[in-house]
């Protein structure tokens, strides 16, 4: 099993072994192997053995699905079920990282989904192309940067978070991630300058925000 550098892990000079995700749906260096949560972020297990013997029986639910692959990687806004501890959470940013937020069973029946962009296909739906590197089709309704609300597991579109001002983001990304609040400038980008988005005093790179509601947040924060 391969494995990453303690320091690079994020765990100093502790003595830890950190697993190394398998390439999948989300960056590389944005994601946590279920071996991790299961022991370390959850305390489920007390070692390898134990954590991989529950993953193997499919007790991880991601987004709606059983994952058997200890190396899977979980990133933003994925939905994590375990219903023998009757938990959900939902991976969120942090300034230390991705971390898992509580939720309750009705909350984790939706994900969020930012639209990195989209494309025609045949017939003439659309091709939204999301930020975990999933995708799904519909009618030309949504734009690039709008956050999508899916169900989970069947991934229908129930509806839309226009990237606006006045609406509710996070950011991803950063020295500032994890910071919740409204959105109140966006300034597009130039040939020599890229998008920036403020968040109340904060400012941002565009790329870094994420939207998660109008009024109110649709997710626990």
């Amino acid at each position: 099993m391969a494995h990453t550098k303690r320091i690079t892990s994020g765990y100093g000079k502790a003595k830890k072994w950190v697993v190394t995700p398998n390439p999948g749906p989300h960056p590389k260096d944005n994601t946590i192997p279920i071996l991790l949560l299961v022991r370390d972020l959850l305390g489920y297990a007390d070692n390898t053995r134990e954590a991989v013997h529950i993953i193997s029986r499919g007790q991880i639910i991601v987004d709606g699905k059983p994952r058997k692959d200890p190396k899977y990687g979980v990133g933003l806004m994925d939905v994590i079920e375990i219903p023998k501890a009757k938990k959900c959470f939902r991976v969120m940013p942090s300034k230390a990282g991705l971390k898992l937020k509580d939720i309750n069973k009705k909350e984790a029946g939706f994900k969020l989904c930012k639209i990195l962009n989209k494309s025609v296909i045949s017939g003439g739906m659309v091709q939204f192309n999301l930020h975990d590197g999933s995708n799904v089709l519909g009618e030309n309704d949504y734009k690039t940067g709008e956050t999508l609300i899916l169900g989970v597991p069947g991934r229908k579109i129930a509806g839309s978070i226009k990237f606006d001002k006045g609406n509710i983001a996070i950011v991803v990304k950063g020295r500032h991630s994890g910071v919740t609040g409204q959105v109140t400038d966006i300034v597009d980008s130039t040939a020599t300058r890229r998008s920036i988005t403020s968040l109340g005093e904060i400012q941002t790179l565009t790329d870094y925000v994420f939207m998660i509601g109008e009024k109110k947040p649709e997710i626990t924060v």
